[in-house]
């Protein structure tokens, strides 16, 4: 995309609210939320998954910041061509989101999470299996 001058639009940059912090197991998901059947959130990918939640919360607590916003800053530091749509329903939320436009990463920031390892588990369950 970039390569041909296209913009990247980055849907659900916060991983449905996981890279916030906020989620720490499926206990603190309700029973229907369908984010429990996602394979990312399953098993071991989940407590896999949860080192990169705690890398990203260490480094945001070095700068004051929240998890989210690190999160949504490093969306913002790929590029100008690459634009996160968190979505959110609550004003405060909207005005952490903003707010992670003024976070700052430095190099060493942006490679200590690049360390952590790649997200284990599919983004989404395989829809091939619904309905026989």
């Amino acid at each position: 995309c970039r390569e041909l001058g296209i913009g990247f639009v980055a849907y659900s940059p916060l991983g449905r609210g996981f890279l916030t912090g906020k989620l720490r197991s499926l206990d603190d998901l309700s029973d229907d939320d369908f984010r429990r059947s996602q394979p990312r959130m399953t098993g071991q990918n989940l407590d896999a998954n949860m080192a990169i939640v705690d890398r990203i919360e260490q480094l945001a607590s070095s700068k004051g910041v929240t998890a989210a916003q690190v999160a949504l800053s490093w969306v913002l530091h790929q590029g100008p061509d690459i634009v996160p749509i968190p979505g959110t329903k609550r004003r405060r939320y909207l005005e952490e989101n903003i707010a992670a436009t003024d976070v700052r990463l430095t190099p060493a920031d942006l490679e200590y999470l690049a360390e952590a390892e790649t997200a284990r588990g599919d983004r989404y369950a395989d829809m091939s299996r619904i309905n026989g």
